[in-house]
């Protein structure tokens, strides 16, 4: 009889609503006698007794935990600085003008007081009220550091709130203009644009969406904290007080990257209203780009706004992400450029049809040049091993970059000329070029270099054949075409490696020479044979 206690206990979690019906019944095979009946009863009063006093105890929550803060969007605050010294400082350098007032170009010493890289000069200048009266007071400019000291903590959201227009935590293309603008006019380096100020607005587009093109990850065309921080834009700006030559800052600045964009853009753009159509477009490096892509590119899949769509012509500015784009396809941005342009369908991923609509332009290309195609199976077989995509069947941009081999993913199915070169090369030493984790230069510095070192030769033979006049000479030398004068002839003649005419070489029938080479008796045939003319045509 005593045994029933502990059962009773054991099921006293059911004392709930109307669960002690049922324990009841459970129960009633136990009830076989009065004692019984009594013995359970005064069980019963004892577990509900229990109950009872279970649900009168009031259970203690614990204390909050108090969490520090971990987030700070505009930098970590340094309880150290002392904000009162850097007042002192820019007070201490405001003295050195007169009636404490600066101008933008003296604001170069109150944005070092501040401690910050030169060419913050103008964004101070324009916070502090410069631009309205013609120049920055010491009170204005020390009431609007100091907000900019308790507000912002580290150098990325000064940048932005100097630059960003009010209760903006982002920055958009045109509030680059200003900066842009004040390095175009006070740089050792871009001296020589202050006679030509026609370029000022063309060398700021091109910066200012080589900035976006690196800095703007998200192609919002909005530069947030985060973005800003990630690149390294502000590091570049800092270096430009630090070199004369601009074009040794590669990154966004380089006039000479300027110089190719521009003048690849001049000579596709006819008319000359900065603006080209997709018969302009398809005309870049001599028919190299398929037309399917190049609609796809007109279609509005990688530019803003409606203006390419609606009047289908594209900008100076879009030119820009599409050269750099096309001459270096493996920096990330260039990854997602041409992954938009060709996801036709717009899912997120490039289907085996897809793949076949762009390289069946390509086929045709071929054939049309006498060149038996790779069958479409075969192709896509090798595109395949080559991405390695993680879903069969399905090309991420996820797998393009993880692969490392987009460049030549895009280029087959798009670019004829570049991939009938990654054909002919060694595959050995292209998996080579992959592996190698030193640095060198990206495949856009190489373009520029090359192509900045054509146009000056062709700048400088067009100089000589208005200076020359008739004087004009041909020098054919390791497969490089230039026009030279005679004194230019006479002192490569001197200074050349050659060879005595009594090595039986006669002057008119020149043996020995080849397509790409000729000896200095090959040369004065040339002189004394064509005479004086224009040797552009050979």
């Amino acid at each position: 009889m005593f045994q029933l206690r502990p059962l009773i206990r054991k099921f006293s979690g059911c004392f709930s609503g109307r669960n002690h019906e049922i324990l009841l019944v459970q129960f009633y095979y136990y009830l076989l006698s009065v004692p019984c009946r009594i013995l359970l009863l005064w069980n019963l009063c004892d577990v509900f007794y229990c109950a009872y006093n279970r649900s009168k105890v009031v259970v203690s929550t614990p204390a909050s935990v108090n969490i520090p803060r971990f987030y700070f969007p505009k930098g970590l605050p340094n309880a150290n600085n002392d904000h009162d010294e850097t007042v002192i400082k820019i007070e201490a350098a405001f003295s050195e003008f007169e009636d404490e007032n600066a101008d933008i170009y003296e604001m170069g010493k109150i944005a070092k007081a501040c401690g910050c890289p030169l060419y913050w000069k103008a964004p101070m200048f324009i916070s502090a009220g410069g631009e309205r009266t013609g120049c920055a007071s010491v009170h204005s400019f020390v009431a609007t550091w100091r907000k900019v000291l308790q507000t912002c903590h580290d150098d990325a959201s000064r940048f932005v709130y100097l630059l960003a227009k009010p209760s903006c935590n982002y920055l958009e293309q045109e509030d680059f203009i200003p900066l842009l603008q004040d390095i175009v006019d006070t740089h050792p380096g871009l001296t020589f644009l202050k006679d030509a100020p026609e370029f000022h607005s063309r060398y700021i587009t091109t910066v200012i969406q080589r900035i976006f093109y690196t800095v703007n990850r998200s192609w919002s065309g909005k530069i947030t904290l985060t973005e800003l921080r990630k690149s390294n834009f502000l590091q570049t700006l800092a270096l430009l007080e630090e070199e004369d030559d601009i074009n040794q800052i590669t990154d966004y600045f380089s006039y000479e990257h300027f110089y190719v964009i521009y003048c690849k853009f001049w000579e596709l753009d006819t008319d000359h209203d900065l603006f080209v159509d997709q018969k302009d477009l398809a005309r870049h490096n001599d028919h190299a780009i398929s037309n399917r892509i190049i609609e796809r590119i007109f279609s509005g899949a990688v530019t803003r706004g409606n203006s390419v769509q609606k009047d289908g012509r594209m900008s100076y500015a879009d030119f820009v992400w599409f050269l750099v784009s096309e001459e270096d396809k493996k920096n990330a941005t260039s990854m997602e450029y041409w992954f938009r342009a060709m996801d036709i369908d717009g899912d997120g991923v490039l289907s085996m049809y897809e793949l076949e609509y762009f390289y069946e332009e390509q086929c045709e290309r071929m054939e049309g040049m006498g060149i038996e195609p790779l069958p479409f199976h075969d192709l896509l077989c090798q595109m395949l091993d080559l991405v390695k995509p993680e879903c069969e069947g399905k090309i991420t941009l996820r797998d393009l970059k993880r692969c490392r081999m987009a460049h030549i993913f895009y280029d087959t199915c798009f670019n004829l000329e570049k991939y009938l070169d990654h054909e002919q090369r060694d595959p050995f030493a292209v998996q080579k070029d992959i592996e190698s984790d030193s640095p060198e230069p990206s495949d856009w510095d190489k373009y520029a270099a090359e192509e900045y070192e054509i146009l000056v030769a062709e700048e400088s033979a067009n100089e000589q054949l208005q200076e020359g006049g008739d004087q004009r000479l041909l020098q054919w030398e390791t497969g490089n075409i230039r026009v030279m004068t005679i004194p230019g002839l006479l002192k490569y003649l001197l200074e050349a490696e050659v060879r005595p005419v009594a090595e039986g070489l006669h002057p008119v029938a020149c043996p020995g020479s080849s397509v790409n080479r000729l000896t200095w008796v090959d040369m004065v045939y040339i002189v004394l044979a064509s005479g004086p003319q224009d040797y552009n045509q050979l």
